[in-house]
């Protein structure tokens, strides 16, 4: 049974306010994926902060009718899951993710930083680190210069005193 009037306007409403705070749309064709798998992807999406939903494609195309999201309205074409985030990689890293071990879903396009994006972008933007990663990263660039320095002031001091110490015993 289809939704009435109040339910659609509900729906698109509901997926206006979550496109309204999110930096990244990916869809994904969801045909022939059985039930319990699906509910495992919806279990991991939420997991990651991913709003994920099946959505009729004419309310998500006015869902994001004015949006910077407005370019995936082309791609809104047959049976679709929405994966909307407001972490730039979240998104796309989990129906990357689920598409390893699920060969029937396929990746469409997504949408990131206003910049449209094909499959083979999709996959690269979930393989990129999440942002604590690359902060760790950042930080150990930083401390890697000043660690290097103390070793090499610690490795100048043993010297010395290794000298003064094999007088001393002799």
């Amino acid at each position: 049974m289809g939704l009435n009037l109040q339910e659609k306007q509900a729906v698109v409403a509901e997926v206006t306010a979550q496109v309204a705070k999110a930096q990244t749309i990916v869809l994904a064709e969801y045909r022939g994926i059985a039930v319990s798998d699906i509910t495992k992807l919806r279990a991991n999406a939420r997991n990651a902060g991913v709003y994920f939903h099946v959505l009729k494609n004419t309310l998500a195309r006015r869902a994001v009718l004015g949006t910077p999201f407005e370019a995936l309205a082309d791609k809104m074409v047959g049976p679709l899951m929405y994966s909307i985030s407001t972490d730039p990689v979240a998104a796309a890293k989990v129906v990357h993710e689920f598409s390893k071990t699920n060969e029937k879903l396929v990746i469409k396009a997504g949408l990131y930083n206003g910049k449209l994006l094909d499959t083979a972008a999709v996959n690269a933007l979930a393989t990129v680190p999440s942002k604590e990663v690359l902060l760790a990263q950042l930080l150990g660039l930083l401390q890697s210069p000043v660690s290097g320095l103390a070793r090499v002031l610690s490795a100048v001091a043993e010297q010395k005193s290794a000298p003064a110490e094999a007088v001393a015993t002799a």
